[in-house]
C-alpha cells in the first residue's frame, strides 16, 4: 500500500479551501470544521482513495449546505452594512457607496468601484477568505469612491493604509493567487482566479 502524505491541501472548483487530515487515531469516523481559514476535513488514515473522496466530497457538500442556510437566515451583517461601518471607522463616512454587491462574473478582479454610479462589486471568490480579507478589498474599493481622481496614487494609500492590516490583506491575497494559479495547472486547467491589481488608471483591484 503506497505511503500517503499525513495532510492534503486543495482548492474546489469554487475556490473554496481544503485539508485534508489523515489520522492514525481514527478508525471509522469522519468530522470537519472551519479552522485556520480553510475546512479541515479528518479522515482515518487507513481508508481507500476512492472512500476517502467520496466521504470528503459528502463533508464539503454538507458545509456548503451550512453556509447557504446561514445566508438564508441572514446571520451576520450584510455587506452593505459592513461597508457602512469600515467606512464610518476609517473614512470618517465620506464614501456613501449607492449599493455593494457580491458577483460570480468578476473573475480578475476582487472587486471593483463604479465612480459614477457609487456601486462596489466584490468577487464572490472571497466568500472563502477571512473577514479581516473581506474587510481590506471593502475599504480599498471605498477609498477609490472618497478620492476617486488619485487611482492609487498618494493619497489613495494615505486613506488605504488607515485600515490596519492592509499589509497582510494584500499578501494573502497575493499568496491566495499565486497558490491557486499553480494548483490550477497542475490540473492543466486555465488559472481564473482574481489577481491584485497594480494599474495605478485601474479603479478595479
Amino acid at each position: 500500500m503506497p505511503a500517503y502524505p499525513t495532510t492534503v491541501d486543495f482548492l474546489t472548483d469554487d475556490d473554496l479551501p481544503v485539508r485534508i487530515v489523515r489520522s492514525t487515531r481514527r478508525t471509522k469516523t469522519i468530522s470537519s470544521q472551519w479552522r485556520d481559514d480553510r475546512l479541515v476535513v479528518q479522515v482515518p488514515a487507513g481508508l481507500s482513495e476512492f472512500a476517502e473522496k467520496r466521504m470528503v466530497e459528502e463533508m464539503i457538500g454538507k458545509f456548503r449546505q451550512r453556509q447557504a442556510r446561514n445566508q438564508a437566515q441572514g446571520s451576520g451583517p450584510s455587506l452593505e452594512e459592513r461597508a457602512a461601518l469600515l467606512d464610518a471607522q476609517y473614512l470618517d463616512g465620506r464614501a456613501r457607496p449607492v449599493s455593494v454587491r457580491w458577483v460570480d462574473n468578476q473573475a480578475k478582479r476582487w472587486g471593483s468601484a463604479s465612480l459614477k454610479e457609487r456601486r462596489i462589486r466584490l468577487s464572490s471568490a472571497l466568500k472563502w477568505s477571512p473577514q479581516w480579507v473581506q474587510d481590506f478589498v471593502l475599504v480599498h474599493e471605498l477609498v477609490h469612491l472618497v478620492v476617486p481622481d488619485d487611482g492609487h496614487g498618494p493619497k489613495f494609500k494615505a486613506l488605504l493604509a488607515r485600515y490596519p492590516k492592509s499589509h497582510e490583506a494584500d499578501m494573502f491575497l497575493r499568496g491566495f493567487s499565486t497558490g491557486y494559479r499553480a494548483h490550477s495547472l497542475e490540473l492543466g486547467q486555465t488559472p481564473t482566479t482574481p489577481e491584485v491589481d497594480d494599474d495605478p488608471d485601474d479603479i478595479d483591484f
